[in-house]
């Protein structure tokens, strides 16, 4: 009789463990967020205020939320490409964002290959005839062309003190067609490419601020901006190169928000044009809201903006930090 309750128990304990069956959602797999913790390393995960879903390990901390399409990941926010679903009180995350988005963040170095970084292709937006957004009007209005040219200048120098070799897709106020920034990039083997702007809203001015970093979407997945090309589906060539540009997004924002003490806005997903040909990892910077009170002074001011280059210099030195080849033994340093 005890040898027959210690197998039903045992038999109990395995059913119970069994993972929760995945769903189909609008043609999409989904899985079980409490099975992949389990896979993953994670303990489980606990409630928080309203729909959070917190998971952490020793390593990593993860918020959830049902129904939203976004996840903090060690405190930054990265946009999903489908919204975390409940299936009768079963948190659900689709695979597809399992596959191309959380396990990349998580654990890098099962997905890029060692590259080493020596020339960075840096695209000061708008310019010319094209002044970008505006704050203010008349002789002291602010036009979004002037400062990302200043910053790009201010981000080049930083980066050639470190060595680095750096392509400017305009260093004078000209205009320069959306396609021809990628292949200047492209024709001079730029290792990544870094579009640089500066944001504005019509509303809520005294509340939007806060940078965001955009890479490409992936294909399959609709964009997280509301433009022309938020409903294309389509891969695009900068694909090819989708899991460092996301990588290097993430780490461009995570060293913005941490270094600058500024509003987390999120890594986002785009086919911007500037993204959508550029041969190499690619991202995109709004470095923060033109149209704030506060962040608009600081965004037009020289020594902020020396700031924020810095930051962005950590932001890609961390990204370098994860790609760059290893020393081969014969090589490495001896004591």
């Amino acid at each position: 009789m005890k040898l027959f309750f210690t197998l039903l128990t045992a038999l109990v304990i395995q059913f119970c463990a069994l993972p929760s069956p995945a769903a189909v959602i609008n043609g999409h797999s989904y899985t079980p967020l409490a099975d992949w913790a389990r896979g993953n390393g994670f303990s489980g995960f606990t409630r928080g205020r309203g729909n959070e879903i917190v998971m952490t390990n020793r390593a990593a901390r993860l918020v959830f939320d049902v129904d939203s399409a976004s996840v903090e990941i060690n405190g930054v926010d990265v946009r999903l490409s489908f919204p975390v679903a409940n299936a009768k009180g079963v948190p659900l995350i689709a695979q597809f964002d399992l596959d191309r988005t959380v396990r990349l963040l998580l654990f890098p170095s099962r997905y890029l290959e060692p590259k080493k970084i020596t020339t960075i292709c840096l695209d000061p937006g708008h310019g010319g005839r094209d002044t970008g957004n505006r704050v203010g009007g008349g002789f002291f209005g602010h036009n979004e062309k002037t400062y990302t040219l200043a910053l790009a200048l201010e981000l080049r120098d930083q980066l050639k003190q470190l060595g680095f070799n750096v392509v400017l897709t305009r260093s004078t106020d000209t205009y320069v067609e959306l396609p021809v920034r990628p292949e200047i990039a492209n024709r001079q083997h730029a290792d990544l490419f870094v579009s640089l702007h500066f944001n504005a809203t019509q509303t809520g001015k005294k509340e939007v601020e806060g940078p965001e970093t955009y890479c490409i979407t992936p294909a399959g997945a609709a964009s997280s901006n509301a433009q022309g090309e938020a409903g294309d589906y389509g891969a695009t060539p900068a694909n090819h190169w989708e899991n460092q540009s996301l990588l290097l997004a993430y780490r461009m924002e995570k060293a913005l928000v941490q270094n600058l003490g500024v509003v987390d806005r999120g890594v986002r997903r785009a086919r911007f044009a500037v993204l959508r040909d550029a041969a190499m990892p690619a991202i995109l910077i709004e470095g923060g809201y033109m149209t704030h009170p506060g962040e608009g002074k600081k965004i037009f001011d020289a020594a902020y903006r020396k700031q924020m280059a810095a930051a962005m210099v950590k932001g890609l030195l961390a990204y370098q930090k994860l790609t760059a080849p290893p020393v081969p033994a014969a090589l490495a340093p001896t004591r």
